[in-house]
């Protein structure tokens, strides 16, 4: 290598940077892809080419890559109060001013927001508080919490448990302990020949009840479950499953934890995707469009029912003993605050609604093609699965690499091709994405082995 090679930024980062979701030996042979700028939807590497972002990032980037308001936003905050903390009854306006504002357009009634970092903290935190309560209410053996196989809920040592992905669990010592799983809802994979949707709704709710049945009922503080799964393969739940699946937990007087990081503030269509399914959640958690990823911030609601024993809790020790340096920071509440009122303004729940069903359009007209085993979505989160080939993922990374070729950035889950553009997106946008999709599903069939 030159010297003016050793010096580029890609071999700085194959030097120095340790990335995440990468193959850290692949990376040291082939280094990265620099992101330099981005553009409403778009992104440009720093060889100026022009990429169209179908994931929005990760699955988070709302308003698109350059969004000024935010920008001026998280500037006039960091001029006049750039941090401060929550610790020891201290607040400041940011913060209180987007406390109220999550509950006030909260989908079912909530009592306080707890602000964390990533939604990864804001699970950890969850689990944490959710031991904390069943202790305060006298019941130490309810401890244990379910999750779901394929369910996405973080990277810390306990919301990495709850993930149900064997990659965030392999050479990790994870799960942890009262973590269990129970089935994903993905009708594609799991329904049975001749079943209906309803049928299969009912019996993941029926192994939901065995499994609680089997580790005893007063041993379950709470099920977690993202209401459309992310990085499990955009799974989106049969006709009746979350209604089903809420009977049951309230049967046992099990909490409900609805983790809503990437579904939260529009992705469905609807604010909430506890709304466009009909979920209760005694929490709620979100985080990624809460900023549209311009500042780390994540939170979690919680009702009455779970922030009354956690008080009385804290009373009696005489302190909370939880709690991160930057939590609720200034910069990210203005910068969430500035996020929400544009998301409002410009009626962008709504364009996930009207866009993302055309981009729904778009995905299903490929459901014929020979090499797609399947399309799923709702709003502006959908999946293209591939048939499988003689190695899991070897399909999906090599169209990865079309699309990425061709100016589309999307992500393989295996064999599944994800789709989440910025709300912001337009139908002609959306064409341009399906575009590249279907003439790299053209090349990567030509290129298969006859």
């Amino acid at each position: 290598m030159t010297a003016s090679g050793m010096n580029s930024q890609e071999a700085r980062d194959i030097a120095y940077h340790l990335h995440s979701y990468t193959n850290a030996a692949r990376h040291l042979e082939i280094g990265p892809m620099v992101i330099e700028r981005g553009e409403g939807a778009y992104v440009f590497d720093n060889a100026g080419k022009r990429y169209f972002e179908a994931m929005a990032g990760l699955w988070s980037v709302g308003l698109g890559f350059n969004e000024q308001r935010l920008v001026d936003a998280a500037t006039r905050q960091m001029q006049a109060l750039p941090f401060y903390h929550s610790f020891s009854h201290k607040s400041h306006g940011p913060v209180i001013d987007l406390a109220e504002k999550l509950i006030s357009i909260a989908p079912v009634p909530m009592s306080k927001v707890y602000f964390t970092n990533s939604g990864s903290e804001a699970n950890d935190t969850v689990v944490k508080l959710l031991w904390y309560r069943s202790n305060a209410l006298g019941q130490p053996q309810r401890k244990k919490i379910i999750s779901r196989l394929r369910g996405y809920h973080g990277v810390t040592i306990a919301s990495a448990s709850l993930t149900g992905l064997p990659n965030n669990h392999r050479s990790f010592d994870l799960p942890i302990s009262n973590v269990l799983h129970t089935m994903a809802p993905h009708f594609g994979s799991e329904g049975n020949e001749g079943e209906s949707e309803e049928d299969f709704a009912t019996r993941c709710a029926e192994e939901l009840e065995a499994l609680i049945q089997r580790e005893g009922p007063d041993t379950i503080a709470a099920f977690i479950g993202e209401p459309v799964m992310g990085a499990g393969g955009v799974i989106v739940p049969p006709r009746t499953y979350w209604e089903k699946i809420q009977a049951v937990l309230k049967r046992h007087d099990i909490l409900l934890v609805a983790d809503e990081v990437i579904c939260a503030l529009g992705r469905t269509g609807k604010m909430f995707a506890c709304e466009t399914f009909g979920i209760e959640p005694d929490v709620l958690v979100m985080s990624k469009q809460i900023t549209s990823s311009y500042f780390p911030l994540s939170a979690f609601m919680i009702n009455e029912r779970v922030f009354e024993p956690i008080a009385e809790e804290s009373d009696r020790i005489g302190v909370l003993g939880h709690g991160f340096t930057a939590s609720g920071h200034p910069v990210g509440a203005a910068v969430a605050l500035e996020n929400i009122a544009i998301i409002e303004e410009r009626d962008l729940v709504r364009n996930a609604a009207e866009t993302g069903a055309y981009m729904q359009d778009r995905l299903n007209a490929l459901a014929d093609h020979p090499l797609v085993a399947e399309t799923r979505g709702i709003g502006l989160i959908g999946a293209l699965e591939l048939e499988p080939g003689e190695i899991p993922g070897q399909r999906g990374a090599l169209m990865n690499r079309i699309m990425q070729d061709k100016g589309v950035i999307s992500r393989n889950m295996t064999d599944a091709m994800a789709f989440c553009p910025p709300l912001i997106v337009s139908r002609a946008q959306i064409d341009e994405m399906m575009g590249v999709v279907t003439e790299s599903l053209d090349i990567l069939q030509q290129q298969m082995p006859a």
